[in-house]
């Protein structure tokens, strides 16, 4: 009843006991240990809801505004598409990333992420990977041959179905 909802409430009861965990001598040796940890739980039920509420609750988001408003009066009849799926596209995007990276070479995803996904250059990224510019180019390289292959290949597959 303290948090509001059945998950809430395992969440406060999982918080509490971590907090009793972490220095059980002297839950153990408190005379009424009931009533600590009642005291620990109702703790962590009153700091939840004090931090819940200080969050703040955001307009609208980038990638809804964007794709709302092509979907609409401007768009396709009833704004049928183009609207927001709830991320499951992105998510989707995330995952099948994550799985053509996961067919590299440690050394050749990394340069990867590093460099076209989190926007570093190739000195950086080297620098970073702890090996010469012409090493990190030449992973690059060749990482980008193998998703390119990769996609190719994939592309293949799905037009012989």
């Amino acid at each position: 009843m303290l948090a509001g909802s059945r998950q809430s409430a395992e969440d406060v009861v999982h918080e509490a006991y971590l907090k009793l965990a972490a220095r059980p001598q002297r839950f153990l040796a408190h005379p009424e240990p009931y009533a600590y940890a009642f005291t620990a739980v109702l703790n962590v039920a009153r700091d939840t809801y004090r931090k819940d509420r200080r969050q703040v609750l955001v307009d609208g988001m980038e990638g809804v505004e964007e794709a709302g408003a092509g979907g609409g009066a401007g768009g396709a009849p009833g704004g049928a598409t183009g609207g927001w799926d709830g991320g499951v596209e992105r998510r989707q995007s995330e995952i099948e990333a994550v799985r053509l990276l996961g067919k590299l070479s440690h050394r050749q995803a990394g340069i990867v992420i590093l460099v076209d996904l989190d926007g570093y250059t190739i000195d950086q990224a080297a620098k970073i990977m702890k090996v010469h510019r012409g090493t990190a180019a030449r992973h690059r390289a060749r990482a980008l041959d193998r998703l390119r292959a990769y996609l190719v290949e994939s592309e293949h597959g799905q037009a012989g179905r």
